[in-house]
C-alpha cells in the first residue's frame, strides 16, 4: 500500500515576495519524500485538491471564487487539512480614508476563522503560548518576534493557541484606532471532519513587490522568516497535516 501524500499549494497575491515564501515552504515540504506538491496561483483546480489530503496557502488579497469556496469547505467537510498562512484572510480596498478591508466575501471569512483589517508597522512584539498541551505549540516557551502583525476581526468559533496583545494605531487603515485586543497568532478550526490550521505570521517582502507603487522597495523585509522558531511552527504544521484522521 502506498504511503504518498498529496499537497496542493496556493502561493499568490500582492505587496508580498511571494517568490520567496513559496520556495522556502516548497524547501520544507521536500524534507518528507512521500508528499507530492503541486504549485497554484489560483483556487481553480479543484479537481487536483480533492486527489489531495493537505492545502497550504500563503496569499495576499487573493480569494477564491463563490463556487470554489463552496467546493473547498466540501473537501474540508470530507477531512481535508488546510494550512493557511499570513494573509490568506485578507482583503484590501484602496479608499480616500485609508486602506479599507471590506467584508466582501463572508462565506470565506466564516470558513477561515477570522479576517484580517489592518496592521501597525512592522516592529516587535511577544508571543504567548495559551495551549502548551497541543502538538503544534508543545515545548515552545513564548517568545518576542519581528513582523507584520495583522490585526483580525473573528469570525467563527477557533481554538487559539499562541495570542498576543495590541493597543494603538495601524495608521493608514480604515480601522486605525484599536483598543487593547487579543490578537490570535496560531489557532485551529475544525469544519466537518477537517481541520485549518491558522499562522498569521510570517510576512515577507523584496524589491520589486509593489509594482506601480515603488518600483525598488530598498529593504528587503523577511520578519519572522529570519526566527527558528517560525520554520519550526512550519514544520510542525507540515507534520500534522501528513497524519491520517487527526
Amino acid at each position: 500500500m502506498s504511503d504518498r501524500i498529496d499537497a496542493h499549494f496556493v502561493a499568490v497575491g500582492k505587496y508580498h515576495d511571494i517568490d520567496f515564501a513559496r520556495l522556502e515552504v516548497l524547501k520544507l515540504l521536500a524534507d518528507h519524500p512521500r508528499v507530492r506538491t503541486t504549485v497554484a496561483c489560483d483556487y481553480s483546480d479543484i479537481e487536483r485538491l480533492n486527489q489531495c489530503s493537505m492545502l497550504i496557502t500563503y496569499t495576499c488579497d487573493f480569494m477564491p471564487s463563490e463556487e470554489e469556496a463552496v467546493a473547498i469547505k466540501a473537501w474540508l467537510d470530507n477531512g481535508g487539512k488546510w494550512l493557511a498562512l499570513h494573509g490568506t484572510n485578507s482583503i484590501l480596498k484602496f479608499t480616500d480614508d485609508g486602506v479599507d478591508a471590506p467584508d466582501d466575501r463572508p462565506d470565506v471569512m466564516e470558513m477561515l476563522g477570522t479576517q484580517f483589517k489592518a496592521h501597525p508597522p512592522i516592529g516587535q512584539f511577544n508571543v504567548e503560548v495559551v495551549n502548551k498541551d497541543h502538538e503544534l505549540t508543545r515545548g515552545i516557551e513564548d517568545f518576542v518576534i519581528e513582523d507584520e502583525l495583522y490585526l483580525t476581526n473573528t469570525t467563527a468559533d477557533i481554538d487559539t493557541l499562541m495570542v498576543t496583545r495590541f493597543e494603538g494605531k495601524a495608521e493608514g487603515f480604515v480601522e486605525e484606532d484599536w483598543p487593547e485586543t487579543v490578537v490570535p497568532i496560531l489557532y485551529t478550526r475544525d469544519i466537518g471532519k477537517g481541520r485549518i490550521v491558522y499562522n498569521i505570521l510570517g510576512h515577507c517582502r523584496g524589491h520589486y513587490d509593489l509594482p506601480g507603487m515603488q518600483d525598488f522597495y530598498p529593504v528587503p523585509e523577511r520578519c519572522s522568516w529570519n526566527y527558528p522558531v517560525y520554520y519550526d511552527l512550519l514544520r510542525r504544521g507540515i507534520a500534522w497535516a501528513m497524519r491520517e484522521g487527526e
